[in-house]
């Protein structure tokens, strides 16, 4: 797997720039032994690592700001890190720059219940907002599988989704505002707590920006009420093409359930014994489709998805009849990512995004190109918005696996974008997808990306070598791919 880091060297005055951050940060909170180092040389994407120069550690928005105009007058790279659960490599370290950890930047500022709003630091996580919100009869509808870890900045720079993203939507339909810094230090809002503001969206510019265009140290999210009662239908097909059109026929027979995910055999059989879910073990392919509300919209809802699930082919169909079950239902799914874990010794999670009818071709896709490199893949869905998750598991020990899985995720990712999709869902695209942007993209749209960049970090300081390629490097991209298309063309 490619490192592009490389190209983006720079000449940093160590020396001269520990000098300078030890006179604005306490002792403690700038690390420059490699030993101390180690822990912060990858994200979730642990494939690739990276030592920083230097790692710093600030307590609040005061020594954020200092950070930044220090590496700004010195041109020294800037790196931002939540939790580093993210898995494209964002939070990747630059070999001559500064990591900056957020996780100290934890307060919950307020929780405001009549207007239905939080306000938090970009180190809380997911699930703490919504256990803060709880009292008040609300929630943060945002869940990502890693909810438990995930820090609320990193969600805004990736636009993290959820389970039930579907029916409440991604970060970028959550978050009222934010604050933060530009890499030359000067505060910034984007959004408002009123419904609109003036001028260009850049709230949204900002969500799943990935680190490139600010430093975020205050996000204002919508919280939501709970509902009255939730419901889960766990639906067992003995094919996954059956399952995947019953995800289009959900969504075409005009039902939009709060969850609508899909797992195949491979993803249960690895779930099961470690969950204890309840999962059917014989199936080629599972749904879970959840519908919430007033005990009446759910029980018309669910006869509903039922009947359609029915037609489409189910062999088995199960409801959850208490809290309990639903929660452990959604346990399986949520726990896939660490389950897979327990197989094999590394995996690379992909994430890309199809049109919904699809899924089916996809998958059978996958299973092809599984037998055609020769590594297993379990596959999970946020089938209700066509988001793939196929887990491609590998050994980086055994000389050329790792390249190989990075190959059999490539081709994954340039199917998504033949169906009509596109590279990442919620992931971002970090350096592992880096190149693939190109294949996304044409060479006037990479450009524009460049020049966004520019306007908001002119010396490419934030994050660099990471979201959009260099347009030399998409060009030979584009020149290798052409290549190769000329040479399996010839008789």
């Amino acid at each position: 797997m490619e490192n592009t880091l490389a190209e983006h060297r720079r000449n940093v005055d160590r020396a001269q720039l520990i000098r300078r951050l030890r006179a604005v940060l306490p002792a403690s909170a700038l690390l420059a032994e490699e030993e101390e180092m180690r822990p912060y040389d990858c994200d979730g994407l642990t494939a690739i690592r990276q030592l920083p120069l230097l790692v710093a550690l600030p307590e609040n928005e005061e020594q954020v700001q200092a950070i930044l105009r220090i590496c700004h007058e010195l041109r020294a790279p800037v790196v931002p890190r939540g939790a580093a659960t993210g898995l494209s490599g964002g939070a990747t370290p630059h070999p001559d720059g500064v990591l900056v950890s957020l996780a100290k930047l934890k307060k919950i500022i307020a929780v405001d219940p009549l207007s239905r709003t939080a306000i938090v630091q970009p180190g809380v996580r997911n699930l703490a907002v919504s256990e803060a919100a709880a009292p008040y009869g609300l929630y943060y509808a945002p869940d990502p599988s890693s909810q438990i870890a995930c820090t609320i900045g990193g969600n805004v720079a990736e636009n993290a989704g959820g389970v039930h993203c579907l029916k409440y939507g991604l970060t970028v339909h959550n978050v009222l505002r934010v604050r933060g810094l530009t890499i030359a230090g000067d505060i910034v809002e984007f959004g408002s707590a009123a419904l609109d503001a003036p001028g260009y969206d850049l709230l949204a510019l900002l969500n799943g920006s990935e680190g490139l265009l600010a430093m975020i140290t205050e996000v204002t999210v919508r919280l939501t009420p709970k509902p009255e009662l939730a419901q889960v239908v766990i639906a067992s097909f003995d094919d996954v093409r059956k399952a995947g059109d019953a995800v289009a026929s959900i969504i075409a027979a005009g039902i939009i359930p709060a969850g609508l995910e899909m797992m195949d055999r491979k993803a249960t059989h690895a779930v099961e014994p470690y969950v204890n879910a309840g999962y059917d073990l014989q199936a080629e392919a599972i749904l879970l489709c959840e519908s919430d509300g007033t005990p009446e919209e759910v029980a018309e809802e669910i006869g509903r998805m039922q009947a359609v699930i029915e037609r489409s082919g189910a062999a088995g169909i199960r409801v959850s009849q208490n809290e309990a079950e639903r929660l452990r239902f959604w346990a399986g799914r949520k726990a896939a990512f660490p389950a897979v874990g327990r197989l094999t010794p590394d995996y690379l999670c992909m994430d890309g995004t199809i049109p919904r009818r699809r899924l089916a071709e996809m998958l059978e896709a996958i299973n092809a190109l599984s037998e055609r490199f020769g590594l297993r893949c379990a596959n999970v869905f946020h089938a209700g918005d066509g988001n793939l998750h196929p887990l491609i598991m590998y050994d980086a020990n055994q000389p050329g696996e790792l390249d190989r899985a990075a190959a059999f995720g490539a081709e994954i990712l340039e199917l998504s974008v033949r169906f009509g999709g596109t590279i990442t869902g919620e992931h971002g695209v970090g350096v592992e997808k880096i190149m693939l942007m190109a294949e996304q993209f044409g060479l006037p749209e990479i450009d524009a990306f460049h020049r966004l960049k520019t306007a908001f970090d002119e010396h490419g300081l934030l994050n660099p070598g990471k979201g959009v390629p260099t347009l030399a490097r998409c060009r030979e991209y584009r020149q290798a791919r052409a290549g190769t298309a000329t040479a399996s063309a010839r008789p």
